[in-house]
């Protein structure tokens, strides 16, 4: 198996949450757009906004701003349904990642039923992709899913790491369980040729044993980082969260070296 774990580990910063805060009380401020601005200053790799069908953060001009003032790429979210392939299919931007989506949710749950949805996002991958769109899936690290994943032609796959952020509280067989479960969705979705990204709930205190991972060549984190910028500003938090990735990828790469040394 290839190891990426020489190379940069990308941050995609998720901007929604400044968009809540707008939405909040109405008007213009905070603009997500700046935000999104002060991120790619800090070195944010890419940004991502999810278009949700009501609404309720990002809008689609927020969406228009993003696309004609970034110079990193971004990363649509979207809801796998005609009016939002339609959205980006117009907007055209460097990536899309199609997500499950439900109005009572908070955020999103679990990853997208690709093996129970194959006919119908094949054809949504398939018009995407023809107006040059990098296609993405948000899906659990599941193996029936990894292949779906594959089988429809998605380029990238998403890992949901809802699960592993979730096993606080000092239970710490099921952060192993759930770590395995990443890892070997990780290793199958790489074997398969897609490039391999990770994302949600991830924060200072439990990004290193994902970050560590190989094969994973991207981490989108956006309530975290949002959220800790109150206290800290944006750029600050971003740069020490690029630090803890950019060390544990190092250290990962060290011991594999030792362990084939030994």
């Amino acid at each position: 198996m290839t190891s990426f774990s020489h190379f940069p580990q990308r941050l995609g910063v998720n901007i929604d949450h400044v968009a809540t805060v707008r939405n909040a009380r109405g008007g213009t401020d905070p603009d997500p757009v700046r935000a999104a601005l002060l991120a790619q200053a800090a070195g944010a790799d890419g940004i991502t906004a999810h278009l949700r069908e009501d609404r309720r953060h990002i809008r689609d001009r927020d969406l228009a701003r993003l696309r004609a003032e970034l110079a990193i790429p971004l990363n649509m979210e979207m809801a796998a349904t005609a009016e939002m392939v339609a959205i980006a299919t117009t907007l055209r931007p460097h990536a899309c990642c199609l997500v499950p989506e439900r109005r009572e949710e908070v955020t999103t749950e679990g990853g997208l039923d690709v093996a129970g949805q194959e006919t119908a996002l094949s054809a949504q991958v398939a018009r995407l992709r023809d107006a040059g769109i990098r296609v993405s899936l948000f899906i659990d690290p599941d193996a029936e899913q990894i292949a779906a994943a594959a089988r429809v032609g998605a380029a990238v796959v998403e890992l949901h790491t809802g699960a592993y952020a979730g096993t606080g509280g000092g239970d710490d067989d099921a952060q192993v369980r759930e770590l395995a479960r990443i890892a070997r969705g990780a290793a199958l979705a790489a074997s398969m040729g897609l490039e391999v990204h990770a994302g949600h709930g991830l924060n200072y205190d439990n990004v290193a044993p994902i970050a560590a991972r190989p094969e994973i060549v991207e981490l989108n984190i956006g309530h975290f980082l949002i959220g800790q910028a109150i206290f800290d500003g944006l750029p600050v938090v971003i740069r020490h969260m690029k630090g803890l990735m950019a060390h544990a990828r190092t250290r990962s790469a060290q011991d594999g070296a030792a362990s084939q040394e030994g």
